[in-house]
């Protein structure tokens, strides 16, 4: 029996296939092309260029980002099973879970009430002489306060992977997000700002790193030969010798090239679709002023881009999350816990309840949702959230299921 799904009228996510897009996609399939080809290409050097960087190696998740993020440094650095990277403790769980999966210890930093990214005052206390990186997150389209991060990092020598995978187009004292650390993590995935289905890019601006990042990727093969199109007649021989060596253990995290196509498509038209995104959001936070007594709303300093990959809200003043995200889908709009990590099952296995050491995330954690605001949402629907938030705390709506 195939169970009725629901239907959100006001989605978190949305997506519109442009002709451009179509027609990338139709062109790559009429080259026959299904792995590693030309629009891969422009989408990595397009994507590079468009985050301040020299590198963008693309792969099939922002998780896979990370982990070969995560894996290069630590081969270069020799780092051992057990020694720590600090994460914050309000994430998606891929961020510490790439840690873990390299045999590494995450570290939990506690994060900023207002921006919901990790606290640069916090980091300090949290430093041993085990610690090897850090890794910020810019969470919901907003970048963190990246000079105490680098700050940190440069006081006691750790690299640092950005985890921007709900983060893109949106720069901290006009520079872009992804081009601070040693290497900066992106995803494509469905609802997120770019959206190639699946998908991830990691960007860099170190040479040997790229090469390092873009050989994980590929099994840990030889980077003199990564696609069809590096069998060149000048280098053949060269590259005959070593196209099947592999150098090291790595991963099958390849996209494919109609990604790529839908990907390029999408990053030409970025500009309209952010303008959209952001207005969509400016709206949302000018209607829902009235109700700043039972919600906080988003917040960032001026020398902050905001992209809004969603609207994030932290109920307050007693009110009731449970029964209030009910309400709102009951009426049609979608709504989403903002990543909670360490109160989650496996975590709360391998660690026990640690609330009480991060009291800003668990209250975010009881707290936080966020609803939508992407560029596929119109006036409409926007105002069907306005309206759900009046009916809630202004007529006597408050604390109803």
């Amino acid at each position: 029996m195939i169970q009725e799904q629901v239907r959100f009228k006001v989605p978190v996510g949305g997506l519109s296939i442009s002709a451009r897009g179509r027609r990338y996609v139709n062109e790559a399939l009429k080259n026959n092309r299904l792995s590693y080809g030309p629009f891969l290409r422009r989408f990595e050097e397009n994507f590079a260029r468009a985050h301040d960087c020299q590198w963008s190696i693309s792969c099939n998740s922002g998780t896979s980002a990370l982990h070969v993020a995560v894996a290069a440094l630590q081969l270069r650095g020799k780092w051992k099973p057990g020694d720590e990277v600090l994460v914050p403790a309000l994430t998606f769980v891929a961020t510490s879970n790439m840690a873990i999966l390299q045999g590494l210890k995450p570290v939990f930093v506690d994060v900023d009430p207002r921006t919901y990214n990790i606290d640069p005052a916090q980091i300090e206390r949290h430093v041993t002489r085990r610690t090897r990186l850090i890794m910020p997150v810019h969470l919901f389209g907003q970048p963190c306060e990246m000079d105490g991060v680098m700050a940190a990092a440069r006081r006691h020598r750790l690299k640092v992977v950005e985890d921007s995978a709900e983060t893109m187009f949106a720069k901290y004292r006009g520079r872009s997000v992804g081009s601070f650390g040693d290497a900066g993590c992106f995803s494509t995935y469905v609802a997120h700002i770019l959206i190639t289905g699946v998908g991830g890019l990691a960007t860099t601006n170190d040479p040997e790193l790229a090469v390092s990042l873009r050989s994980l990727v590929n099994h840990g093969r030889d980077s003199i030969y990564i696609s069809i199109d590096d069998n060149d007649k000048k280098r053949h021989a060269e590259v005959l010798a070593r196209r099947f060596r592999f150098i090291s253990m790595g991963f099958s995290y390849r996209l494919t090239e109609l990604e790529g196509a839908l990907g390029l498509a999408q990053l030409e038209e970025q500009a309209p679709l952010m303008a959209r995104r952001r207005r969509n959001a400016d709206y949302l936070l000018q209607a829902l002023k009235p109700y700043e007594e039972h919600v906080q709303l988003p917040w960032w300093p001026a020398h902050v881009q905001h992209s809004f990959m969603m609207f994030p809200i932290v109920c307050r003043g007693g009110v009731d999350k449970a029964k209030f995200t009910l309400f709102l889908e009951k009426r049609g709009i979608e709504t989403r816990d903002m990543v909670p990590l360490i109160n989650q099952p496996f975590y709360r296995k391998m660690y026990g309840n640690i609330d009480k050491k991060y009291p800003v995330a668990a209250r975010i954690n009881r707290d936080g949702f966020y609803v939508g605001c992407h560029p596929q949402l119109g006036r409409g629907q926007l105002d069907m959230i306005v309206e759900a938030f009046h009916d809630y705390f202004k007529k006597g709506g408050r604390g109803r299921a």
